[in-house]
């Protein structure tokens, strides 16, 4: 056990900088962390002294791999009640940063998945270093891509934002950087001088960006931008395996098997998710829609399967059930993202 808080909040010669502090745990979102960062960046808003917001983490493993998932299967198995908690705080956070009045950095050094992604994409800046990993991969753990994934990923270039919810596919810093997930890449040796001159002049972020930043390079995923635009372009689920069965190559053989690793239920979800979160206006709106769905998800079979086989037993052979796409009704779907009782809905923060 450790004193150690999970979270360290302070302001640092003008900057309000949060630092995410659970590194054995890969900076892995806790209800505690989400309480701390809410109550700065609320006390932050209104101090004239605070110019901008940093959020980074310690140590050098990742900047944030997610959520607690072992809370959240533990509690879905029962009442569900921890889980919900969570997830209103989360997104609650999530919406604020989204609407933050000040400009928010988000330093992606390191492993940035899950809710990593949820703290990061709302962020005005979002700085990805050569040891940047950014995947959603919910997928395989019988989950759903949330923390504003129904917003952001299908706002990306093309069908980006679908094929990385529905393979969970982990992408590098050009990657980042051309889909527009990063807004800037600066070589990790550099982040600490990045720092120092954000706060030694707090009002020039635009400044304390240019003495550090470089260009990525070339985007791997460039080469298949194209063919993800196409294949993954289907108006379901379905019609996108059905893409991937008839085209040639090595590629789209690897991203069929990937997809016929991850839970058919969840696979829907997504499509559905991404779908709808297109079409919507407002962030708030697409907030209170994963809401209704992670209350629900979290409480069924494929998510504790999921949970069981890849984090606890670790056989990574879930047994999903349905076991087919084809078999997943749309009923089922719509009693997921079904509206909840008024006295339940999420809201965000006023």
């Amino acid at each position: 056990m450790t004193d150690e808080p999970e979270v360290l909040c302070r302001i640092e010669s003008g900057v309000g900088h949060i630092t995410l502090n659970r590194p054995k745990a890969l900076h892995a979102l806790t209800q505690g962390m989400c309480d701390a960062m809410i109550a700065a960046l609320r006390a932050w808003k209104a101090d004239d002294a605070v110019r901008c917001i940093l959020i980074d983490h310690s140590g050098e493993r990742g900047f944030c791999a997610g959520g607690d998932i072992r809370m959240l299967a533990e509690s879905g198995a029962g009442d569900a009640v921890e889980a919900r908690r969570f997830f209103h705080t989360e997104y609650q956070l999530n919406h604020l940063l989204f609407v933050y009045p000040k400009p928010v950095v988000a330093l992606m050094d390191g492993v940035t998945m899950g809710g990593g992604v949820g703290l990061a994409m709302p962020s005005a800046v979002r700085i990805a270093t050569e040891r940047t990993t950014y995947a959603m991969p919910e997928t395989g753990i019988g989950l759903f891509p949330d923390v504003g994934g129904g917003w952001f990923l299908p706002r990306l270039p093309g069908s980006a934002g679908l094929w990385l919810a529905l393979t969970g596919a982990r992408i590098k810093a050009a990657d980042c950087c051309a889909l527009g997930i990063a807004t800037h890449y600066m070589p990790s040796d550099r982040t600490e001088a990045f720092k120092a001159a954000l706060m030694a002049h707090p009002d020039s972020l635009v400044g304390a960006l240019a003495a550090s930043i470089e260009d990525p390079g070339l985007a791997p995923l460039a080469a298949h931008q194209a063919d993800i635009d196409r294949l993954f372009s289907g108006d379901s689920v379905e019609a996108i395996l059905a893409n991937l069965e008839v085209e040639p190559g090595e590629w789209a053989a690897a991203q069929l098997a990937t997809l016929r690793t991850k839970s058919p239920q969840t696979l829907k979800v997504a499509f559905r998710q991404l779908r709808t979160g297109a079409a919507l206006d407002d962030f708030a709106a697409n907030m209170a829609m994963e809401y209704r769905i992670g209350s629900r998800v979290v409480r069924l079979h494929d998510f504790l399967e999921g949970v069981r086989a890849v984090i606890i037993d670790k056989d990574n052979a879930p047994r999903w059930n349905p076991a087919t796409v084809e078999d997943v009704s749309d009923a089922a779907l719509a009693d997921i993202f079904a509206p909840l009782p008024a006295a339940e809905e999420w809201t965000p923060l006023t």
